[in-house]
């Protein structure tokens, strides 16, 4: 006859949500670690000023267009 396996407490039940949680929390951390933006060199023969798509209009050679 097969034994029932023990049926764990309450505080093994909540050592384990918290390993768990823990164990997240640092994968989380890692990932926002990987995922951190590189630090870009600065443009080199951009525009001067304003970005012009964030304004809408492009001026190259003293020519404006709206796009």
């Amino acid at each position: 006859m097969p034994t029932k396996p023990k049926k764990p407490s309450k505080t093994e039940i909540a050592a384990r949500i918290r390993a768990a949680g823990e164990r997240a929390n640092a994968e989380a951390e890692a990932r926002r670690q990987a995922a951190a933006p590189k630090a870009l060199p600065p443009e080199q023969g951009g525009p001067k000023g304003p970005e012009p798509t964030r304004y809408g209009d492009w001026e190259k050679k003293g020519i404006t267009s709206d796009f």
